[in-house]
């Protein structure tokens, strides 16, 4: 159970968020999409940016995407999402869903690193090339970083694919994610 400090200071976060304006997304957003999850979570899942079913319902990777992740938390850790806390480098949808563009990444980045943390959790699972690279300050695409663990201050660090890129089809991109995820399993301590 989150501590009542640690939970209100999200909320606070989270209605700052609702209410802003930083970037030109705020204009298309049906919702901004903070995070989700146990505030005292030892794994966090850091995605890209809300697509249109998280837009809706304001809350991350609640379309097919989020049924893959929630499917490896479950098979590769052992535990379900609402023991982990997920957000985004932005907390709005972009039209489209195109790529997040650079002043709305810089934008959001003061929210993301307060809700990192806030929670402060064992490890950070990076899904795709914009929460990757951000995280670790690199140019690297992910498919070069992934499969190795990183040291960020107290957290570690485990980059892997977007779900997205696993249900286009490749078989290969889903068994390194059951890597990565099995890896994440055995760093926070818990078999699968």
């Amino acid at each position: 159970m989150a501590t009542g400090s640690r939970l209100d200071e999200l909320t606070v976060l989270a209605d700052q968020a609702a209410a802003c304006t930083r970037c030109p997304l705020a204009a298309t957003r049906t919702q901004v999409v903070f995070g989700a999850g146990d505030p005292d979570a030892a794994l966090m899942i850091v995605g890209e940016a809300p697509g249109r079913d998280e837009d809706r319902d304001g809350l991350p990777f609640v379309g097919r995407s989020g049924r893959l992740l929630d499917t490896l938390l479950a098979d590769e850790v052992g535990i379900d999402r609402t023991q982990v806390y997920i957000a985004n480098v932005i907390k709005c949808r972009p039209p489209d869903n195109r790529n997040p563009k650079a002043e709305e990444i810089a934008a959001c980045r003061p929210y993301l690193d307060d809700q990192m943390a806030l929670v402060a959790p064992t490890v950070v699972v990076t899904l795709g090339n914009f929460a990757t690279k951000l995280l670790l300050a690199t140019d690297l695409g992910i498919t070069a970083v992934r499969g190795t663990t990183y040291p960020l201050g107290d957290t570690l660090v485990v980059p892997t694919f977007h779900p997205a890129a696993a249900l286009r089809g490749s078989a290969d991109v889903l068994a390194h994610m059951r890597d990565d995820f099995a890896r994440v399993a055995q760093l926070i301590g818990r078999a699968a």
